[in-house]
């Protein structure tokens, strides 16, 4: 027989994004993050602005402190308000589970009190009115009245899968309208490093598209070089 693992654990030894790290992401559209990352880095789809971005901020950055719940589990996300930081964005991982809420608006409240950045989970929330006064922005994958339990067993600190992603604790979330970004603590200053590149081709590319442009030179090498036809 196994041992029964301890209710709840606390890591607090994960390395984590420096103040000026941490700063080169704030106002960063987390499309720009995704193509620094060769197109990808964003969770599931499902996880939105709670309230569509509505009336919370739209937009959030910080270092990511994993509470892994498990289904139908709260007691992760309270070890984490416990020994989060300012600035960090606190998140939830249920395994997908949708039979219940992740989190209300009195947790929310009390990230908020703390100075949690934000809020991710793959699981529901609930008490939108609630959360929307709390003002803390957070993401979710749906709205569920029913009420999770704190029985654990949960882990904090560490890492878990949330959205198709594997989140350790000390990367970067950056969440905006358009979904929510993980970039990889091992990453951070090589994305850092694209992101002014990246702006930079936004904007030329901007203004050409306004200006009227469509050309497709890429299509038009391609047909030139045999690797496209055209009838």
């Amino acid at each position: 027989m196994i041992k029964d693992p301890p209710s709840l654990q606390l890591h607090t030894g994960f390395a984590r994004p420096t103040s000026k790290q941490v700063a080169a992401f704030e106002g960063v559209p987390t499309v720009f993050l995704c193509d620094a990352m060769g197109g990808q880095g964003a969770l599931c789809p499902a996880i939105k602005p709670v309230d569509g971005a509505v009336h919370l901020p739209a937009h959030a950055h910080g270092p990511a402190l994993v509470a892994d719940n498990g289904p139908a589990e709260l007691l992760a996300t309270k070890g984490a308000i416990h020994i989060c930081q300012p600035g960090d964005i606190i998140v939830s991982a249920v395994h997908g589970f949708s039979g219940c809420s992740a989190a209300g608006d009195r947790i929310c409240g009390m990230m908020r009190n703390k100075g949690v950045a934000g809020f991710v989970t793959d699981g529901q929330m609930r008490d939108l009115d609630g959360i929307v006064t709390a003002g803390l922005p957070a993401w979710c994958a749906g709205l569920s009245p029913n009420s999770p339990y704190s029985k654990g067993p949960g882990i904090v600190g560490r890492a878990a899968v949330v959205g198709g992603r594997l989140i350790s604790s000390g990367d970067m979330i950056v969440a905006d309208r358009d979904g929510v970004v993980v970039v990889p603590f091992a990453q951070i200053d090589a994305v850092i490093t694209q992101l002014d590149a990246i702006r930079a081709q936004e904007v030329i590319l901007e203004a050409q598209v306004a200006d009227g442009y469509c050309d497709m030179p890429a299509i038009t090498a391609m047909l030139r070089d045999g690797s496209a036809v055209m009838d």
